[in-house]
This record gives structure tokens, C-alpha cells and sequence, in this order.
């Protein structure tokens, strides 16, 4: 009714608020919402104290997905008549959908007592209590910073709260410290289309520009945010977060580049431990302190900070190429090989393909004899320094020297005799020392190494046979002897 009293039949305003909404109604019915709403408001115009007006409009706001103001009218019909059920479920519904569950219940609740048997209401209202039941368990997975189960529940609050702009910031937060920057930066775009001025959707930018990496545009959405929310604790803290966290690591690249190393360290450590949920940043200092690592000639602490950069961000290919040279300078090389298969797969450049194949040619390298070392000599010795550690050598590990050992002995010392002058063949030929320094096999030369004679060697080497001898002294025991030369 637009009025109280007997109908004036010379008032033609209800009649034309009939027609209005009759009009609104075929329009509803043709989910033309827009028209729906224009002829509702006509006749709201017409009669503003017609409670059936109000909840129709609520009604068709509603299919607009336009809570806040379907709330509004829905509220506004009840005021005007508190028996009218379909008002109360509409409020309801609105405050469900904008993730007022509490104040839902009560509105269903009122329904209920007007028609328990409602079973609508019934659901809704089952509807608002596991709405209260995801806050909650919200609550708790935030606390335990178990961010899966917020998304998760923010999803199912969501199915039923589709415009309750809290959630989807709580979930855009859980998702951009989850490191899904994409994914949050789409539901906070999407609320900042429909609202520019929220707060929460500003610092969710903020923040998953801070996480990655883009420190700078960071702090402009941190402080849009303070700006529009001045008391919004966590901007606060992320743009304090950040402006300390781009200081230190600026500090520390600045120390770098100077080559005060010792300081450098110092610096990434500090800034590692600004924020630990700031993955991408972490990634690049922990790499970082790793190389600062490898000038200190702290090889096995570089590897490990490259290790940790890794386990952050296993896409960061500095932090595999760093952590593959320190494991070619401790010649770890099948660990560098590993590390260099998985740059050249990512990224099949030239220079990354170079540094696989050297990594390989160590590798094979160290599965071999190592010459230099059986002769205890650098690998840049000189033809003078390998001959003096083969007369040394030889005569060190010759058989005769060592008759009267045990046989487990002279076994062990003819076998090193052996390699003496294996590894004496091949370091004073010019040809085969460059074939096996470059990793090639000496076996291609058509030669077999294992058809040496080493007694053949060290005969030639002294003098050929007869030039040199060794005579044991039986009162002297063994491993006493004199030398003679012919």
C-alpha cells in the first residue's frame, strides 16, 4: 500500500505504481535487470512507502550483483513492514553475500519464526553457519601460517559470499605469500576496478610487487594504501620492510663492487634477515652472499648459500652457474655437471653449452690416473721438475729396494713403481702429455699403455742396462741399500 486509510479513487499514483512494477516484473522475468530496476524505482517514486516495492528492487540489485545497495532497499522494506518475510530473507541473503554472516543469521532466524518449516531459510542458514565455521578455521591457518588452508577456506567462504571484498584480500594475501603473485594480483585488481580507494587491495598490490622483487613500485602502492587506510598496520610494515631491504642490499653491492668482501657478507646477512616471506629477494642475497663466499675462498659455504637460493627459487640459473664453479673448484665435477645439464636445458646458449662440455671433460678427467699427482709435481711443471720426480720416485718405489719387505709390501711398491713410470711415459712426451691434458684418451694414439715395460723405462732413464743397480746390505735389514752407477 503507497498509504494508510481508504484509497483515494481520485489519486491515481497507486495505480500508476502498480503498473510500474507489473512493467519491472515482465522485465525481471526477461532477466532484463537493468529495465527491471528503472520501473521498480518508478514506482517507488510513485508509492516510497510500499514495502514490495523496495524488496522487488532488492530483488533485481541482487541479480546485479549489487549487494550493498540490495541491502539497503531490503532493510528498508522490513523497517516498513516487519512481517514481510521475503524482506527479511533478501536482507539475509545480502549480508551472506557480503560476508556478514552473524548479522545473516539473525535475519534468518526472523524468517524462521515466521515459517519454520522455511526450507529455504533453512539452508541459508546452514549456508551462514559453515561461513562462520571457514572464518574461523581461517583464523587459525593464518596464525599457524598455513596459507593453503586460508585460500582454501576463503574459496568455499567465497562460493557463498561472493562479494565480501575481506575474503578475497585475505586470500590474495595468502596467495602472494604463497609466492602465486599472478593469482593474487588478480583478485586485488579486481576489487581496486570496483572499489580504487580499498586499502587492503592496494597493499596486496604492494605486496606482491615487494615479493617480486620490484621494491620501488612496492613502496608507491604501500603508501596509496596509508594514504587511503592511515592505520593499516601491515602496509606500514611491508613498506618499512622494504625501503630497509633495498638499504642493505644497495650497502652490500656497494661493498662488492669496492671489494671489501668481509663487509659485503656482513650486509646480505643483515638483509636476509629483514623478512624470511620475502622469497625472490632472499634468493638473489642468499646468491649474492655465495659469491661473496667464493672470493673469500669459502667454497663449501658459497655452495651452500647457492644451495639455499636454489630451494627458494628453483628457476634462479646465477644461483645453478654460481654453485656449478665452486663445484669445479673443489672438483666436485659430477655435481657441476648435474648443475650445468640443468642451465643448458633452461637455457641453451652458447656459453652455457661451453661450460657443460668443460665440466664433462673434467669429469673424465678425474676418473683417470691422476699423473701429476702419482709424481707429486704441479700440472705446470716443468720437462726438469717431472724428470727429478721420476728419479725420485723410481727410486723410491723400485722392487729392488724393497727384496726383503713383506710380499704384501713389495706388491705395493711395485704396483707404484709402475704407475711412476706410466705416468713418466706420458708427462715427457710432449704429444701424449697435451693428449692427456686435454682429457683425450691416450689409447687413440694406437699405443697401449698397459704394454709398458716401467723396468724398460727406468734402465733407459739411468743409463740403459747395467748403469744403474741396488745392493742390499743383509747386516743393514731391510730397506737399507747403497747405490752404484756402472
Amino acid at each position: 500500500m503507497c498509504y494508510k486509510g481508504p484509497p483515494n479513487p481520485w489519486d491515481p499514483g497507486p495505480r500508476e505504481a502498480e503498473g510500474f512494477k507489473e512493467q519491472g516484473n515482465a522485465f525481471y522475468i526477461k532477466k532484463n535487470y537493468s529495465e527491471a530496476f528503472n520501473y521498480y524505482t518508478k514506482a517507488i517514486d510513485m508509492c516510497p512507502k510500499n514495502a514490495s516495492y523496495y524488496g522487488n528492487r532488492a530483488a533485481t540489485l541482487m541479480m546485479l550483483c549489487r549487494y550493498r545497495e540490495a541491502l539497503e532497499d531490503s532493510q528498508q522494506a522490513v523497517r516498513l513492514d516487519d512481517t514481510f518475510m521475503k524482506g527479511h530473507l533478501r536482507e539475509g541473503k545480502c549480508h551472506l553475500s557480503l560476508g556478514n554472516a552473524m548479522a545473516a543469521k539473525r535475519c534468518f532466524q526472523r524468517v524462521l519464526e515466521m515459517e519454520l518449516d522455511n526450507s529455504q531459510c533453512q539452508q541459508e542458514l546452514k549456508n551462514a553457519e559453515s561461513l562462520l565455521e571457514y572464518e574461523k578455521m581461517a583464523e587459525i591457518g593464518f596464525e599457524k601460517r598455513d596459507f593453503r588452508m586460508v585460500v582454501f577456506c576463503m574459496d568455499r567462504a567465497l562460493e557463498s559470499a561472493p562479494a565480501c571484498h575481506r575474503f578475497k584480500v585475505l586470500k590474495a594475501e595468502c596467495l602472494a605469500l604463497l609466492g602465486r603473485y599472478p593469482e593474487a594480483q588478480g583478485v586485488a585488481s579486481d576489487i581496486l576496478r570496483m572499489d580504487s580507494t580499498n586499502g587492503d587491495a592496494l597493499y596486496v598490490r604492494g605486496l606482491c610487487l615487494y615479493y617480486e622483487d620490484c621494491i620501488d613500485k612496492a613502496v608507491q602502492f604501500f603508501v596509496h594504501a596509508l594514504h587511503m587506510a592511515p592505520d593499516h598496520e601491515k602496509a606500514r610494515l611491508a613498506c618499512r620492510n622494504a625501503k630497509a631491504l633495498k638499504s642493505k642490499k644497495e650497502e652490500g653491492n656497494k661493498a662488492f663492487k669496492e671489494g671489501n668482501y668481509e663487509a659485503a657478507y656482513e650486509l646480505y646477512s643483515a638483509a636476509l634477515t629483514i623478512d624470511p616471506n620475502n622469497i625472490k629477494t632472499n634468493a638473489k642475497l642468499f646468491c649474492n652472499r655465495g659469491t661473496v663466499g667464493s672470493k673469500l675462498k669459502k667454497l663449501e659455504q658459497a655452495i651452500d648459500d647457492c644451495t639455499k637460493a636454489i630451494k627458494l627459487d628453483e628457476s634462479y640459473i646465477k644461483a645453478y652457474l654460481r654453485r656449478a664453479q665452486c663445484y669445479m673448484d673443489t672438483e666436485q665435477y659430477e655435481e657441476a655437471v648435474r648443475d650445468y645439464e640443468k642451465v643448458y636445458q633452461t637455457e641453451k646458449t652458447k656459453e652455457h653449452k661451453h661450460f657443460l662440455k668443460n665440466a664433462q671433460l673434467e669429469l673424465k678427467k678425474s676418473k683417470r690416473k691422476d699423473f701429476y699427482k702419482v709424481l707429486g709435481v704441479d700440472k705446470n711443471a716443468t720437462e726438469d721438475e717431472i724428470k727429478k720426480a721420476y728419479r725420485k720416485r723410481a727410486l723410491m718405489h723400485h722392487p729392488d729396494r724393497h727384496s726383503g719387505a713383506s710380499v704384501e709390501v713389495q706388491k705395493e711398491e711395485e704396483k707404484k713403481f709402475k704407475e711412476v713410470g706410466e705416468a713418466f711415459t706420458v708427462l715427457s712426451d710432449p704429444k701424449k702429455k697435451a693428449r692427456y691434458d686435454s682429457g683425450q684418451d691416450l689409447e687413440d694414439e694406437g699405443g697401449n699403455m698397459g704394454d709398458f715395460d716401467a723396468n724398460n723405462i727406468f734402465k733407459a732413464f739411468f743409463g740403459g742396462p747395467g748403469g744403474f743397480s741396488f745392493e742390499g746390505n743383509p747386516s743393514s735389514g731391510p730397506g737399507n741399500f747403497f747405490f752404484q752407477f756402472g
